[in-house]
């Protein structure tokens, strides 16, 4: 399905806009993990990726942005004999790997694909290999994966898709950006998470490096108590960063406040887009899916503060 049918049906309008304003710049990175729990639309989303790099005749729009620059919103037509044959799974350009009868994903089915993504495709724009939960690959199937996601080919892109990413080896999740599905019956986010969020941002958007760091204690601000009341404070503000951060990437291309989860905070969103838009936010969008599911995994808040600020 398309975009506008993931977002009709599933939700992720911010997820989903960021992929779509990475793709009209040519800057979707080549290695991505969609994290997120079962249902989520995840594969759905993966599909829709597949699609609008490979549709005969994409919808493309053109957005004004906030300095006077012009950017494109695309998405694909859903229609074409491209996007129906990927919708059917039979394109020969997305590469869909799934768990087979031991329900694992075995080193020869990840051989196989990266065999074929080195060849330029058979009839499309570009080679999308989707690894359907990824989290049950052999530990010798992730190992095998690692030097193509450091260096994929040019003309593919490979998508993880895992409800468990804490399953995959570290030297996977590094190699890869990964973006949070999260649940659609998720709680409004708590505004005063959302103020420490914001100044979190602006602090790091105007430190040098060598003062980054102090960013981390803002971060950190309600903490002290126990282990799990800290961890639930520093998700909450983990939670309303991420919103912020895609609420920063709509902004950019003058979203209507309808479309943000925080449109009380335009002002502060305007004055961000600038440091925070395009390629920086993708990334400060995944580390911040990272440091959350670091909290889930009982890593140290303070650890998990520190690594964050220096990735922002």
């Amino acid at each position: 399905m398309p975009f506008h049918e993931v977002i009709a049906s599933r939700g992720h309008r911010r997820v989903v806009d960021l992929l779509r304003r990475s793709i009209s710049r040519g800057t979707l990175p080549p290695s991505l993990i969609f994290a997120g729990p079962p249902g989520a639309g995840k594969r759905d989303t993966a599909i829709a990726v597949a699609q609008v790099l490979n549709c005969l005749n994409p919808n493309v729009n053109p957005e004004e942005l906030p300095n006077g620059l012009n950017s494109l919103s695309v998405d694909a037509c859903g229609e074409c004999a491209a996007c129906t044959r990927i919708a059917r799974g039979v394109h020969p350009d997305v590469l869909i790997v799934e768990p087979g009868d031991t329900a694992t994903i075995r080193i020869d089915q990840v051989r196989d694909v990266i065999d074929r993504a080195g060849y330029r495709p058979f009839e499309g724009k570009r080679r999308v290999v989707i690894i359907d939960d990824a989290d049950v690959m052999v530990a010798a199937a992730q190992n095998a994966l690692l030097k193509t996601l450091e260096e994929p080919p040019s003309s593919s892109v490979f998508i993880l898709l895992s409800a468990r990413p804490d399953m995959l080896l570290p030297t996977v999740r590094s190699r890869c950006i990964r973006l949070l599905f999260a649940d659609r019956g998720r709680q409004a986010i708590d505004p005063e998470a959302a103020a420490v969020a914001q100044r979190v941002l602006a602090q790091v958007a105007a430190a040098p490096d060598s003062k980054k760091l102090d960013a981390a204690r803002e971060l950190l601000a309600g903490t002290g108590g126990s282990a799990t009341s800290d961890r639930e404070q520093v998700s909450a503000h983990l939670e309303a960063m991420a919103a912020l951060v895609r609420d920063i990437e709509a902004v950019s291309t003058r979203a209507a406040d309808a479309d943000l989860a925080n449109p009380d905070l335009r002002p502060a969103l305007e004055r961000l887009a600038p440091v925070y838009r395009g390629t920086r936010g993708v990334e400060a969008f995944a580390a911040i899916g990272e440091a959350l599911d670091a909290i889930g995994r009982n890593v140290g808040v303070k650890i998990v503060a520190d690594w964050l600020v220096l990735q922002l």
